[in-house]
This record gives C-alpha cells, structure tokens and sequence, in this order.
C-alpha cells in the first residue's frame, strides 16, 4: 500500500530524509514531505495507490489535508472497507479519487476525535494526523498495518518498518494493535478482542451460508476494483480459491467474458500447491502462472527476506520466502495489485493445532490465534508484497466478516466428525457447490507447507549447523530454539542488532 515517517519534537529534515529513504520500495511513485511547526512528516505511495497519470500525481502534494484551509495533515497506510458508506453518512463532499480515504479520515477527526475511531471498525490502517502542535498516531485492531515508534533525546519517531528508526535510535518499540498515542506518547487502548463468543445470530446453516457469502462478496467489491492491473495469489488451498473464483468472475463482469484474470502459485518443484493451484486454475479459466524454485534459489534469497519481514520465526520465514518468490515474479509480469486469501484461518479457525482443544476452550484460542497477526502472517502479508513494490488486498480480511464468524458456534467452524474435527467447516460448506470438492475438503496446510519450503529449509539446517553452535547461542539468546531459526536469527542480528528490536519479534507457538 503506501509507507510513510514521522518526527514530532525536532526540525531535523536529514533525519526524516533517513526515515523515509530506507522505506521507498514501500512507494517509489509518488513521495512528499513537509514541515509544520513541530512535526515532520514524509508519505511515499505505490502506482496502485493513485491510479492516475505520472504528470497527475507528481502535481499532488502529500503528506494530505482535506482542504486547502487545514493545517491537519495524515501520514496514512490502510484500506477502510466501508469507505462508501462513511462517506454517505458522514462526509458527504468526499470526492471520490485520489486520497479519498485520507480525507475521509481527516474530516472524521475533526469531528469527533479520537472516538473517529470507532467509525474505522471495517479498516486495516496505520496512520499519524498532526497540525503542527498536536499529534495523533493510531493503529488497526488486528494490527494488519505494521507501524513502529521510536524516542531520542525528547524526540517521538514513526515509520512504518522498524529498519527505518534503527538508523536513528536503537530505542524502538512496535506501536501496538488496538491503541492510540498523543503527542506525549501516552498510549490508549481503544479496542481489544472480545473475552466472551458474542450473541448467536444464527443457527440455521443456511442462514449462515448465506450470510458469509453475502459478507465475503460484499468485502470483495468494495476492496477490488480493477483500475492497477490485478492478480491473484493462488496457492490452491480454499481461502485463496474462493478470492480467486470471486475474482475471476468480477473480472469478466467488468472487461468481458473472455477475459482471463491472472493467477499465480509458486512451488519447490511439484509440489502439492502446484497441483491444487493448476486444478482451480483451470476450474475459473485463468491465465495462470507457475514458478517452480529449488533450495539453492531459497537459500540465495533468505538475506533479503528477513531484511524485508524483519523477523526470525522460522514458519514465519518459510513461508515469507515463498510469498517473496511469487510476488516478484507477479511484478515482473507487470502487475501492480496481488489479492490473497490471508485471514480466513484466523477467523473460520484453519490452524490445525487448535483441533487439540475442547470445544468449550476454543473461543479464547481463536482469540489467542488473532492476536498474533500483528507481528506474525500480517508482516508476511505487508512486507513480502510491498517489499517488491505491490499492493496487496486481501478481502476476507474484514471486520464485518469477522464479527459475524465470530457468534457462529465453534462446533461450526471447528466440526467434530467421528474421531476427527473439520477445520473451517462451515467456510468450506458455503463454497462447497462453487469450487472443486478436492480444493473445498483439502486438508489445510500452511504457505510454506504445501509450496515445500517447509519440508527442506528444517532438514538443511540440522546438518549444515552443529549441535554446540545452538547451544552456545541458546545460553544468551535462548528465544532461539532451532538450527534453522539461529540461522535466520544470525541474519537478523546483522540487519537489526539484539537491542530492543529483538523484542518486536513475534514467534508462532510450533517451529
């Protein structure tokens, strides 16, 4: 999407220069700075944000205001799903076009302050609102966008990726999911995930079916619009099947029904996300692409990943490299917007070590479960897509559908069959008669899983790294607990030091 850095408390431009410098892959179409009393703020944007001509948006300024008479500018990262009927029932003079959101956010603001908030319950964002004096910095619930800050010598720092205020200041914190923070740096909780299932709204399956689908298509249309040459992550599983099905058929609507969305798997050699990606593939007619990619190229590119996700977590890595793969070889096909079916384990329960669970306990580990995306499949989704300069929409991440999934009965998502469970039974019940029955019953299996980096990166490790090479590390680092993770774990400390930025790494509970 976009990326951007803030300094509150110092006029130093050869710092925001800095910030803002390490993060241009995050848009190197279209950037801005300014300097407002106080505060200095830089945004830059991909080609995909402002779908405009190159002599167009170089005449737009940024960092944005909603008005020429404003002295509120934004620094802002996101997608609001609802935008459409924000703008409807509260900001009606909203145009629609470049910035829209910005100028959306920043009239809710002056409205209503920090309780603007609770009208961005359907957004992922990441943002910063200042008018030279005051500061405003916030972040998404789930922490879908990634955002950072940092302290200096009485001075507040902001980026969007931790690389950025390491070159400043080595006291650097992930601003948390949820909150909010005032030119102070005092934080705010204004949102948290509920300790309790909501209200069951239905207990017809029917009923339910119909209301995901209606959910699903209806975050579809308002998140993809088709103007950025499109396409589709497809890995064969059901969550990026049915993206890619809703895709494919709003394709056709929109250019004719000869067209031919674009679809694309990566796997290490044939792997079983090849197969299954081939098989949707050809069920939606797609003009599909296949890289397949061995150990040695993996290997090659494991500096760069890590330098992009800026973590160590080894489930995290693996499938990190795959996403990386496939997006740089989606660009080079000229694309400039990936849709990915990311979320849906999160919120229809896919993971299957929750099938360990009692039924009654599963509501707070589905909790748990989403309160890892912030620094975890999240900063997959951010850095590995943006890393290669393209925007990434993935529309089963939404806040409507998630509250919604939310008051269906866990026995629903999590279905006990004989002596087994079927993870996300009612999703793949609602899809049941669209897809391939093979792709809607597949058993779930992470990225790097079914594309095959899990299956080698582990074995090469344990025989290229010795046994008292982790023991000594594991003495003064002991969050390292694999052969595999102390490499990546090397590679990060090259990039980000064992400062305070350790503690921004998020680890999955299982290597």
């Amino acid at each position: 999407m976009s990326g951007f850095a803030v300094v509150y408390n110092k006029q130093d431009r050869s710092e925001l220069e800095i910030l803002i410098n390490k993060i241009r892959h995050r848009g190197p179409f279209v950037s801005g700075k300014i300097q407002n009393g106080r505060v200095l703020m830089a945004q830059n944007y991909l080609e995909a944000d402002i779908p405009l001509t190159q002599g167009d948006a170089i005449q737009i300024a940024t960092p944005v205001s909603d008005s020429p008479y404003s002295d509120h500018k934004i620094c802002y990262d996101g997608q609001i799903g609802n935008w459409q009927a924000l703008v409807n029932s509260q900001c009606p003079d909203i145009f629609d076009g470049p910035f829209r959101e910005e100028r959306l956010i920043l009239q809710l603001y002056r409205q209503y302050g920090s309780q603007m908030l609770e009208y961005l319950d359907d957004a992922i964002f990441a943002l910063v609102i200042s008018d030279g004096e005051s500061l405003f910095a916030a972040r998404d619930l789930l922490g879908i966008k990634t955002l950072y800050y940092g302290r200096k010598n009485g001075t507040l720092y902001f980026a969007s990726e931790l690389k950025s205020l390491l070159e400043i200041t080595g006291e650097v914190y992930e601003f948390p999911a949820g909150h909010y923070m005032n030119k102070d740096a005092q934080l705010t909780q204004f949102a948290k995930l509920p300790e309790s299932p909501p209200s069951i709204l239905h207990t017809d399956i029917t009923d339910m079916m119909q209301m995901i689908r209606s959910i699903i298509q209806r975050s579809f249309n308002n998140r993809v619009n088709f103007i950025s040459p499109t396409g589709c992550l497809l890995s064969g599983g059901i969550d990026s099947s049915v993206v890619a099905w809703l895709a494919s058929e709003a394709c056709r609507k929109k250019f004719g029904k000869n067209t031919r969305l674009k679809t694309f798997a990566l796997g290490v050699g044939e792997s079983e996300d090849i197969q299954y990606a081939r098989m949707m593939a050809g069920h939606i007619k797609s003009d599909h692409h296949e890289l397949m990619v061995d150990l040695d190229q993996i290997l090659e590119l494991l500096p760069d990943v890590i330098y992009h996700l800026e973590s160590f977590d080894p489930s995290l890595v693996r499938s990190a490299v795959s996403n990386f793969l496939i997006s740089r070889y989606a660009k080079e096909k000229d694309i400039e917007v990936l849709l990915s079916g990311e979320g849906g384990d999160e919120i229809f329960c896919g993971y299957l070590y929750l099938k360990g669970f009692a039924t009654d306990e599963l509501f707070a580990r589905q909790m748990e479960c989403l309160g890892f995306l912030h620094n975890n499949a999240a900063l997959r989704l951010d850095r590995m897509n943006l890393g290669n300069s393209v925007r990434v929409v993935a529309p089963l991440i939404s806040g409507e559908l998630l509250n919604y999934a939310l008051s269906i009965p866990m026995e629903y998502k999590l279905k006990p069959d004989g002596e087994q469970k079927v993870e996300k039974w009612i999703f793949r019940k609602t899809f049941e008669n669209i897809l391939p029955k093979d792709i809607v019953w597949r058993l779930k299996q992470e990225f790097s899983q079914g594309s095959g980096s899990a299956d080698i990166l582990p074995q090469y490790f344990e025989n290229e790294i010795a046994d008292d090479e982790l023991e000594y590390t594991q003495a003064y680092y002991p969050i390292v607990r694999s052969k595999e993770e102390l490499f990546y774990f090397r590679i990060f400390r090259h990039h980000f030091g064992t400062g305070k930025a350790l503690e921004t790494v998020g680890q999955w509970i299982s290597l």
